[in-house]
């Protein structure tokens, strides 16, 4: 996916993230977020968007770890809420537009360039959160599109799981190979004392303890803590994929 598809992706899921978040009301709770409600939600998700457009607009070349209501100007009123949360993804959406292709910032992720890391973080930030809001609205996920949930794999798998500060770990090395069932995409990660390897579109997986495949959406979110594993087909050693999902964290810095 090139930045112009992160940003129409971008813009896309902020709009329906702020229409779920108006429906669930601020105070419901969010079941893939433990002891967040929707207020807590738009915050998170409205505050990162004000933070990654003043890392790609002024430029930052470092780390920027402010607290996000100091970055955002404080927190809007509860029935604002929704439409701050809109305006935020789609001023970054122009931030990106606008960017310079030669842009240099900080990046914290392996990307072509810093543009194009953000861009599709904060694609895949806010899809992940607007999952969070439909459900706390108690209505079905609206579907991923397939290629963009392999993206969204990939920046997952070879990304955020090498920056793991030790969770994701076994003393016995074990394999886990990821396949999308509708896309050409597929994985192994390699778990061991050590931070885990992902490769992507491995030479050989016999070795693989534990095999996952479903639709490309399904694995997407099942990965990302935001469905249960259950509906995949799971073969050889669940564990495996137990420790993966349970061993998860996400670090910014």
């Amino acid at each position: 996916m090139d930045v112009c598809a992160y940003v129409a992706a971008l813009e896309r899921e902020g709009s329906l993230m702020a229409a779920a978040a108006r429906a669930a009301g601020p105070d419901a709770g969010v079941p893939t977020c433990p002891g967040w409600t929707v207020r807590d939600l738009v915050r998170h998700t409205g505050g990162v968007h004000r933070w990654a457009t003043q890392i790609v607009g002024d430029p930052r070349t470092g780390p920027w770890k402010d607290d996000l209501e100091l970055i955002s100007g404080g927190w809007p009123a509860d029935p604002d809420l929704p439409d701050w949360l809109a305006a935020g993804s789609a001023g970054l959406a122009l931030v990106l537009r606008a960017a310079d292709p030669g842009l240099r910032c900080w990046a914290f992720l392996p990307a072509p360039s810093p543009l194009a890391m953000w861009a599709r973080r904060q694609a895949h930030e806010t899809c992940v959160h607007r999952a969070d809001a439909e459900l706390a609205d108690g209505r079905a996920v609206t579907p991923i599109a397939p290629e963009f949930a392999a993206d969204g794999l990939d920046e997952l798998l070879t990304g955020f799981i090498t920056r793991q500060g030790g969770a994701l770990r076994s003393p016995v090395p074990r394999m886990l190979r990821i396949d999308c069932a509708d896309t050409d995409a597929r994985w192994v990660v390699r778990i061991g004392p050590d931070a885990p390897v992902a490769e992507r579109d491995p030479s050989t997986t016999a070795d693989a303890d534990c095999a996952v495949t479903g639709p490309a959406a399904d694995v997407y979110l099942a990965l990302w803590n935001r469905r249960p594993a259950d509906d995949l087909d799971v073969a050889g050693d669940r564990s495996v994929l137990d420790l993966f999902r349970g061993g998860l964290r996400v670090r910014w810095t």
